[in-house]
Formats: C-alpha cells, structure tokens, sequence
C-alpha cells in the first residue's frame, strides 16, 4: 500500500480530474489487491496482481451474475505456462477453503476470464496438501486418503478440466514402462465454446502440476 501511494504522489498533482482518475484507479488497485491472500505476507507477482483486478472488475461489474459468489472468493497465486503452438494458460490458485464456491460458478467465471486474458486458458486449482508416509511425525495418528499423493493428484485432474466432467480413465505403459494416462471426457461438453482447443492446454497444466504425462480426449461415439 506504501508503495502505491508513493507511486501515484511521485506523479505530481496534476489537474483535479487527473488527480480524480488517479485516486479512482488506487482505489481500484487497493481493493485488487484483498484479492490475494500469501503465505506469510510475500509479494504478489504482476500476474497475481492482474488476476486479482480482473475477477475484482468482475465482480463489481453491473452485468456480472456471479458477484455474490465472487465476494468471497481469493487467490493464492497464479502462473503462467505454455501450451505448445496454442498460446499459453493461466493457472489459479485457490484457497481450499473458498473452493466449494468456486466449483459453482467455475464455468461461467473461466469464460469471463478469458474474455480479459485473451488468447490465453484458464485453468483453476485449489490448493491441496500432500502428506508422506512420515506424517505421525507431524502429530498425526491417521494420514487421510485425501492427503495421499494419488487423491491429490486425482483431485487436481478434476479441477483442471472443471466443471467438464471426467467419465473415464485409463492408463497405457508403453515398452520402456512410460506411462500415460487417458482421460476421458463427458461428452455433452464437446460442443461447447473452445473446449476442443483446452485439450493441450488440460494436459500442459497437468503435467507441470504433478510431472505426470495425461492425454484428453473425448470418447468417440
């Protein structure tokens, strides 16, 4: 907050509707920026800083129908990778415990989303913790399955083709023992608006999220 102030005053005072404009677009900035919640206070990357204005812009926007949800929703960060010849995506952390919320409106809040990071997937993952077999050192007397390595990573391939639906899986070991995983997809989403062009996008996110190699398809009829 020091910074911004500082950074807006260095500007000079300027006219009275400069000054206006500025104090809007702080204001703006401010209220962003409650958006992110860090561990342990870090700084929030630029590309944090945009994700958070722009579902700030949404939910302030007097055509949004996802506001009410949206003031409870956060992130806790946000990465970009790449996606071959496709462009890129975005990646969205969320907070698990504002994750019920978002699975709601998860559809409807990609696509305005895209509409702000163009040519560029968004993908929204909430944040799980993994604990290993050393957990009992932590205090704990039973480690629950949803904390195991494979429910986390399970879970994280539900978000990332969210809110399409997955409806089967199965897993292909090549000769030198690679393994790939086949996902397939519900296929009443495949007609809908880009979801053909997520497929690269599904398995990118995927693989840098778990280092695991998966292929999205939609079941042929």
């Amino acid at each position: 907050i020091f910074w911004l102030k500082s950074h807006f005053w260095l500007q000079g005072a300027g006219s009275r509707e400069e000054v206006a404009a500025r104090d809007r677009t702080l204001l703006t900035m401010l209220n962003a920026r409650k958006k992110i919640v860090k561990e342990k206070g870090a700084a929030p990357t630029e590309l944090e800083e945009e994700v958070a204005k722009a579902l700030f812009d949404i939910e302030v926007s007097p055509s949004s129908d996802i506001k009410a949800e949206l003031r409870d929703v956060v992130i806790s960060g946000a990465k970009e990778v790449e996606v071959g010849k496709g462009g890129g995506a975005v990646v969205i952390h969320v907070p698990f415990r504002v994750w019920k919320t978002v699975r709601k409106i998860q559809g409807r809040l990609i696509r305005e989303l895209e509409k702000k990071f163009n040519k560029r997937h968004i993908v929204m993952v909430a944040n799980r913790t993994i604990l290993d077999k050393n957990f009992k050192r932590k205090g704990l007397k039973v480690r629950p399955r949803s904390r195991t390595l494979t429910a986390v990573h399970e879970a994280i391939l539900e978000d990332v083709v969210g809110p399409t639906e997955i409806v089967g899986k199965r897993t292909r070991i090549s000769v030198d023992g690679t393994k790939l995983l086949k996902v397939l997809l519900d296929p009443k989403d495949k007609d809908k608006e880009n979801i053909e062009s997520k497929l690269n996008a599904f398995a990118a996110v995927y693989k840098k999220l778990t280092n695991k190699e998966a292929a999205f398809m939609f079941p042929v009829a």
